[in-house]
């Protein structure tokens, strides 16, 4: 009715696994039974995580007469007891195993005063626990105290203690066990004929099992006391079936008779598998198709006194029949380990925890439970104790310094806040007010020669077409979204596109007017406002079919940019299509490139109203800007992208502005003694 050995193996590991313990020393009987123990422990620790600083192995005897080799295996273990880092110690065996501990201790310190001996935690298998009792009359335990002991599953019986209250050996000669236990547990004797008279004390009748140390003698059934108590039912209950079975049917079963008398103990083995019953106690006993028992075992904590008793504080349990992985149940609070701890829980480990911050990296040549502590690279951190590695931050936030915690990245766009905000936005207002200003100007001075040799409609035109130019760079510092990322491509493109194209016109008006101007020309049809608008219609309406493709098939859409900033995510428009981008680019490159071409070529041609020379300086300084804007473009990332982008279309509007328009005005405002037809035919 005893669980099986192995069992313990799962309790074992499952409180190694609960405590952390993955660096022990382990103690061993020196025979078979020890070595089977060892092939069986050792590999479940490997699979477990956990490894054994050093296998010790105690052999059954003190080698007394072989000093050379008592001394060796003496130094041996005193130096695993006093300068391993094991914390923790595994022991199985028998009595004698017991004995090799307690007396190498006290020769490496009969005063019991070293401290290192006891920063121990011992944890014993229920062969061991079952000697405790007998060995600690004539030893001292303490090393021992706070030890976990796994012991046979008990629990109280009703009446047992009453049963033993009434136990007296001089009733009944006969029993030379209960004898046996009188004279070794009061230290008597009983006398005996054959025998000469001793001077020892003399058993008596006063003495009773109650009235002794509870650690000499407990009066509540042990683990064992309850197996045989449970396995005397099982047989019972198996005699009863059988008994009912036999009457029932008055005839032979599997060619055996079924009277009790005659039973075989080999007969009751069908009747004991699958068996099951409450016991007196209340707890369900049941063995398995095997004839196993399925009970578990006790986790005890062992407490030692200085008068050399100790006792047994039930602080947990191993239940078979729990699910996997949950068998252990353990209430750490309540256990007491050794005053050497300070009742701080022990570590047993190869080397100190790898804390937040690190990650364990084995050792070449050590067990995998030794380990260096590595700090975590640039852009990983570690948040628990030990990890195998670092890991990454999710993609919204960043290492802290300490690289043991993740911090949330703020979300981070050009703002008209920040300094960089601050300035372009401060230039495209003074640029916007420039540009309204000459705007009211040439309004104001609309019928003088200079306004009107120069086509006030178009001049209007590409003035109110930068206005708006200026104005769309103010979407490009709003927090993106779905209606700014579509707005600020679209206006920007749409708008300077007209200013493109109004220059152009510009230009061609200018040659075609010239040609006007020979006899027998044929360009004269074509001169007035109905060329130039049709140039400006049409150029804009080719802008507006490639926004009209580029908005259908791939429109810009806000998105976060967490990657170009380690501590920051970016929030932008994604172009959508990079191709439709480059596109309208590249349609108001060719714009300028044209405009650029006819304005050189027609830069000396004698005209009042020729004003080539001016859109030729600013296209090259147009042409310059956006040319330089491609690779400034394609190298930045984030807010930087949109900075150089408002800056191009800022200083490529101004240069429009400047080369066209300032000469103009200083003319219209300061000189205007210059502005008659008489001095422009006169400087021409």
């Amino acid at each position: 009715m005893v669980p099986k050995e192995d069992h313990q193996y799962i309790g074992i590991i499952q409180l190694l696994h609960h405590f952390r313990w993955t660096w022990i020393g382990i103690f061993s009987v020196d025979n078979n039974n020890g070595e089977k123990f060892l092939q069986k422990i050792h590999p479940l620790l490997s699979q477990n995580g956990i490894c054994s600083a050093f296998i010790e192995r105690l052999s059954q005897q003190l080698p007394i007469e072989n000093f050379p080799q008592l001394y060796q295996t003496i130094s041996i273990i005193s130096i695993n007891l006093m300068t391993s880092k094991a914390n923790t110690f595994l022991l199985y065996g028998e009595s004698v195993t017991i004995l090799w501990l307690r007396f190498v201790t006290f020769l490496v310190d009969p005063a019991s005063k070293e401290s290192a001996i006891f920063r121990k935690v011992w944890i014993m298998t229920a062969q061991i626990d079952f000697v405790l009792s007998g060995i600690q009359i004539s030893s001292d335990l303490q090393m021992f105290h706070g030890a976990l002991s796994f012991t046979v599953h008990s629990t109280a019986i009703v009446g047992f203690k009453e049963f033993l209250q009434t136990i007296n050996p001089l009733s009944d000669y006969r029993d030379g066990f209960l004898q046996e236990v009188w004279e070794q547990a009061f230290d008597c004797s009983f006398p005996k004929p054959e025998l000469q008279e001793t001077h020892s004390r003399q058993c008596t009748v006063e003495m009773k099992l109650e009235d002794l140390p509870g650690p000499v003698f407990e009066m509540e059934m042990t683990g064992q006391s309850y197996s045989v108590y449970n396995a005397v039912y099982a047989v019972a209950h198996a005699l009863r079936t059988l008994h009912m079975l036999g009457s029932n049917r008055r005839k032979t079963m599997m060619g055996k008779k079924t009277d009790v008398p005659n039973l075989q103990a080999w007969q009751l083995h069908p009747f004991l598998q699958g068996i099951s019953f409450n016991n007196s106690a209340g707890e369900r006993v049941f063995l398995n198709e095997k004839g196993e028992a399925t009970g578990g075992f006790d986790i005890t904590n062992l407490i030692t006194f200085p008068n050399r008793s100790f006792q047994r504080s039930r602080v947990g349990k191993l239940d078979l029949e729990a699910s996997k992985g949950k068998e252990l149940w353990i209430d750490e609070d309540v256990i007491v380990w050794n005053p050497a701890f300070n009742q701080v829980l022990p570590l047993s480990l190869c080397n100190d925890p790898c804390f937040p911050g690190s990650w364990k990296k084995g050792i070449e040549g050590d067990q995998f439970c030794c380990y260096d502590c590595v700090p975590c690279p640039e852009g990983k951190i570690s948040n628990q104790n030990d990890m195998e590695d670092c890991f990454e931050c999710p993609q919204d936030h960043y290492p802290n310094k300490e690289k043991k915690g993740c911090i949330l990245k703020p979300v981070m766009f050009l703002t008209f806040g920040e300094t960089l905000g601050i300035a372009l936005s401060s230039a495209a207002l003074c640029f916007f007010f420039l540009t309204a200003w000459v705007l009211g100007t040439f309004i104001k001075y609309r019928d003088t020669p200079i306004v009107k040799a120069n086509n006030r409609s178009l001049t209007y035109t590409l003035l109110v077409s930068l206005l708006l130019c200026f104005l769309s760079t103010l979407f490009f510092l709003s927090q993106p979204g779905k209606v700014t990322c579509l707005l600020r491509q679209s206006l920007f493109g749409l708008t300077f596109s007209v200013a493109i194209s109004s220059v152009l016109a510009k230009t061609i008006t200018v040659v075609v007017a010239f040609m006007a101007t020979k006899p027998g020309s044929q360009m004269r049809r074509w001169v007035g406002k109905r060329l130039a608008f049709s140039i400006v219609l049409l150029c804009f309406f080719l802008q507006v079919c490639i926004f009209i493709l580029w908005l259908s098939t791939s429109p810009p859409f806000p998105e976060m940019d967490m990657h170009s900033e380690l501590q920051e995510m970016i929030l932008q428009c994604n172009e959508g299509s990079a191709f439709f981008f480059y596109c309208v680019l590249g349609y108001m490159g060719i714009l300028a490139i044209a405009s650029f071409v006819v304005a050189f070529l027609a830069r000396k041609l004698p005209d009042s109203f020729n004003e080539a020379k001016f859109i030729t300086f600013s296209m090259l300084a147009f042409c310059s800007v956006w040319i330089s804007f491609f690779p400034a473009y394609l190298s930045t990332k984030g807010k930087a992208m949109v900075a150089v982008e408002i800056f191009s279309i800022l200083s490529s509007g101004a240069a429009l502005v400047g080369c066209i328009f300032l000469p103009k005005c200083y003319i219209i405002v300061f000189r205007p003694d210059l502005n008659h037809r008489e001095q422009l035919t006169k400087r021409n």
